[in-house]
């Protein structure tokens, strides 16, 4: 018997984890060093689709191709 495999997740939504993730942490970054609660706010959001979209579209490993085996004759 095969141990369970974990289920598979949409590449969208691991780029949106990250981005949401990385996001709060701009925002209560920013609070921290004293900027205001409204420009926190808007550079969280434009970093969270950022983030999103750089994840997206090249956060994805992509699979090594392997050549076929040719003989010589």
């Amino acid at each position: 018997m095969h141990p369970p495999r974990p289920p598979s997740i949409d590449q969208g939504v691991i780029a949106l984890i990250w981005a949401v993730g990385l996001a709060i942490y701009i925002y209560f970054g920013l609070i921290a060093v004293g900027a205001s609660g409204a420009t926190a706010i808007v550079i969280a959001l434009v970093s969270l689709a950022g983030i999103w979209l750089l994840v997206r579209l090249r956060g994805e490993d992509t699979p090594v191709r392997r050549r076929p085996n040719r003989r010589q004759p």
